[in-house]
């Protein structure tokens, strides 16, 4: 049952707001990290690669996957990952293969090339941590509390999704 935020009264209504409040803070985020991420490949005169494909590298990193593993797993959250895979395969950034037991499905992984932007995201999200670290703007306490309560509104989710009632 939805309520529209004017319709909210009470607790509900307080609730709603810092809810709706966070929904679109998450978005900004989400959107604001892409921009990060493509002003420091632009600075580095990396041009070939957008950001989504640039975290894709970095979050699949080590691991080899199938395509449909990647948004199962939680590497890539938009929504063509076919697109960006083929790009990430014809500019020699990821490896790709058929599965032996599975002719439908192909893994992927990183190439040298690919690694070598994944260490580039690394280290913009190492030097990210340390700065909010030591400019105070969050606290490693603080950075636990945010994660866990994500997770549980990523399970909250998730269960919606699997048990409409």
């Amino acid at each position: 049952m939805s309520i529209h935020p004017s319709l909210a009264t009470g607790e509900t209504a307080g609730v709603m707001g810092d809810y709706l409040e966070a929904l679109s803070l998450v978005e900004r985020l989400h959107r604001l990290l892409l921009d990060v991420i493509k002003d420091e490949f632009e600075r580095l005169g990396v041009l070939e690669l957008n950001a989504v494909q640039a975290l894709l590298l970095f979050n699949i990193g080590e691991n080899e996957v199938t395509a449909g593993e990647l948004k199962s797993r939680g590497y890539y959250q938009g929504s063509n990952v076919s697109y960006n895979l083929k790009k990430l395969v014809e500019k020699g950034y990821m490896h790709h293969q058929r599965c032996e037991i599975d002719r439908r499905a192909v893994r992927v992984r990183l190439t040298p090339k690919g690694r070598e932007i994944r260490d580039i995201v690394a280290g913009l999200f190492a030097r990210h941590a340390e700065g909010l670290l030591s400019r105070s703007v969050v606290t490693s306490e603080g950075l636990s509390d945010i994660t866990a309560a994500l997770k549980r509104m990523e399970r909250y989710w998730s269960d919606q999704i699997r048990y409409i009632y």
